[in-house]
């Protein structure tokens, strides 16, 4: 499920800024003991990893949130198309911290963009030392301008916006920065009133490719259902598939390697009967969570959130054999 570098999404603040390799730096300073400059020849230098890992706007799927303004003639690439899969590579976040020496009481960092917007984003020091990379490359080639040449911030299953692009500087600190990037959104207001900022793991999510709008089922019978499953939490165990609006559910076949934070391709068989039908899919990771229902979300958190919008997503089947977006509802 690896996504071609020049079809991976693009999301930018300010354009795509020219910075060439030879004259890029990465400063990392404020509590470490040695703060340092690195030229990207240097970084190089450093052992290499790669790990493939899905990468997802915080804001994908959130045209699918609100009942009111619920489309119906939509394709899943234009629902929840800002997401992709790749090998990423670089250097261990934590070998470089390592290497200018965190001081005690250190908790967060400040990953700093190089765009016109100076994009800005607070991680916790803890998620930065365990899997993120200074990542170079991408899909066995350099990462591309659109995708932060000549170095971006990966932090992997963190909403995308927290994996800086052009990144020039990281400052260790005790407490999260608060950037404009971090205040005047990217927070998640809630039903109750009050605002929750640093909701930065992506849930366990799965989404039917096909059969999806607009494809038109030509006849009934014996049809395969498709589609993808994925968890910044982890791995997914498992995922299963409604043909009669959530009422039943029955697991579906994952297809291997099921990797760490990666997407994973699931099919189950079905018999239509041509009559009008709804089809759901629901994943689970290895934490055991479990892709809830966008009932349970508006429960959990209101209507008036922009991100993280995870819930199950629903394709409803008409007699025609038209193929429409729908929360699950059968009609």
């Amino acid at each position: 499920t690896i996504t071609p570098a020049d079809l991976h999404f693009e999301r930018h603040h300010a354009g795509i800024p020219e910075i060439r390799f030879e004259d890029h730096e990465l400063l990392v300073h404020g509590m470490v003991e040695r703060p340092m400059v690195f030229r990207m020849s240097e970084l190089m230098r450093y052992p290499q990893v790669s790990r493939i890992r899905f990468l997802e706007c915080s804001g994908n799927g959130g045209g699918v949130y609100n009942r009111e303004r619920m489309p119906t003639e939509v394709t899943v690439q234009a629902l929840d198309g800002l997401l992709s899969t790749s090998e990423w590579t670089g250097v261990a976040v934590s070998t470089i911290l390592r290497e200018v020496g965190v001081r005690p009481g250190a908790n967060w960092v400040l990953a700093e963009g190089g765009d016109s917007a100076v994009m800005s984003r607070s991680v916790p020091l803890e998620k930065v030392m365990k899997d993120s990379i200074l990542a170079y490359g991408q899909n066995g080639e350099r990462i591309r301008p659109e995708q932060g040449y000549p170095l971006r911030l990966f932090n992997p299953g963190y909403e995308g916006n927290t994996s800086v692009k052009w990144l020039r500087r990281i400052e260790v600190t005790d407490q999260p920065t608060h950037t404009r990037d971090e205040t005047s959104k990217y927070t998640d207001p809630l039903g109750d009133g009050t605002v929750r900022q640093f909701s930065l793991v992506m849930d366990a999510k799965s989404v039917i490719t096909f059969p999806s709008y607009p494809y038109v089922l030509p006849d009934k019978g014996w049809w395969e259902i498709r589609g993808l499953a994925w968890s910044g939490r982890g791995r997914i165990t498992r995922v299963e598939v409604s043909t009669d609006g959530g009422r039943n559910w029955s697991d579906a076949a994952l297809e291997g390697p099921i990797l760490d934070k990666s997407t994973v391709r699931f099919r189950h068989l079905f018999e239509w009967n041509g009559r009008d039908t709804v089809i759901l899919s629901r994943a689970t990771d290895e934490t055991g969570y479990v892709q809830p229902t966008v009932e349970q979300l508006w429960e959990a958190r209101g209507i008036r959130t922009s991100y993280h919008q995870n819930h199950q997503r629903a394709w409803k089947i008409a007699r025609t054999g038209e193929v429409t977006f729908g929360l699950g509802d059968l009609v």
